[in-house]
């Protein structure tokens, strides 16, 4: 198999880069910096960013499934930054798809897209899109899941899943800012409640994607 891996040079994009090539598969790694590791795994990596479908369109060519993982996260910037990335990338992205009769793609969400300011509690696929979003990041990530979902058909397959909050080796964000904070003493808990959070080790969220993408079938 031959996978494209869109952000393959970031936390989720790189493990799952790993696990591809260690079972065997050919991978192609696209995103916008340079990642002298996807080439030591034996992966070709490619410059390039998800607005330039033709750079998308040369990195798909021959590959029998996508999973696109990059996207713009956060809570700053403007609303055009976020929809150029998160739509538009992502319509590109099936696009390719189309344009090499790509069968599956697999698409990296997030589960902040039914995330309406009250708690969750054991939510599934049947939680509604709020009527409005806290943030560019969600909203575009809504309107890109959307995309991607109402593209499954005879030809293409498609999956979106929603991990939430990764951490493993590799992590620069998540563990090492709570461990900093709590060093310094300013990590505070809010509320009285008993908060629970869904968090994901980083090779269970890429395994989780290969083993989405080995069981799509287009019809």
């Amino acid at each position: 198999m031959k996978a494209l891996v869109t952000g393959g040079g970031g936390f989720l994009g790189s493990a799952i880069v790993r696990q591809l090539r260690m079972r065997g598969d050919q991978v192609v790694s696209f995103s916008r910096g340079e990642h002298a590791e996807s080439a030591k795994l034996g992966a070709t990596h490619l410059r390039g960013d998800l607005s330039d479908l033709n750079a998308l369109l040369e990195a798909a060519r021959g590959c029998d499934v996508i999973f696109h993982v990059a996207a713009k996260a956060g809570v700053w910037g403007s609303l055009d930054d976020y929809y150029q990335a998160n739509v538009l990338g992502t319509e590109n992205v099936i696009a390719a798809c189309r344009f090499h009769s790509i069968p599956r793609l697999v698409y990296t969400g997030s589960p902040s897209v039914v995330f309406d300011g009250s708690d969750v509690e054991g939510g599934d696929e049947s939680l509604p899109y709020p009527c409005h979003f806290k943030a560019h990041y969600p909203r575009t990530k809504a309107l890109g899941e959307q995309a991607v979902l109402a593209a499954n058909g005879s030809s293409l397959a498609t999956v979106s899943l929603r991990p939430h909050l990764i951490w493993g080796p590799g992590d620069n964000h998540l563990v090492p800012r709570i461990v900093a904070k709590a060093r310094a003493g300013k990590l505070r808990r809010i509320g009285r409640c008993p908060c629970l959070v869904d968090t994901v080790y980083v090779e269970n969220a890429a395994e989780a994607h290969l083993n989405a993408a080995d069981r799509l079938a287009p019809g």
